[in-house]
């Protein structure tokens, strides 16, 4: 299983699924990360916390918690 955090700057991947439940699943989903979209990798802090990514359009910034729930291909 490869998550959103394995992914290396530059990339791009597919989402498979959303682990983890309730209220951060849902948050998760609302900010248009869903199963079949393409998430964009633009950069990745120097501890790994936060991962900027590309996601319908838009840029957005992610814990390495929150992407380590996002199942990619």
């Amino acid at each position: 299983m490869k998550t959103l955090r394995d992914i290396a700057c530059g990339q791009t991947a597919r989402v498979i699924r959303l682990s983890g439940e309730g209220p951060v699943r849902r948050r998760i989903m609302d900010m248009g990360i869903t199963r079949g979209t393409e998430v964009y990798v633009r950069k990745v802090a120097p501890l790994g916390d936060p991962v900027e990514v590309t996601v319908r359009g838009y840029e957005l910034s992610l814990r390495k918690a929150d992407a380590e729930m996002i199942e990619v291909e």
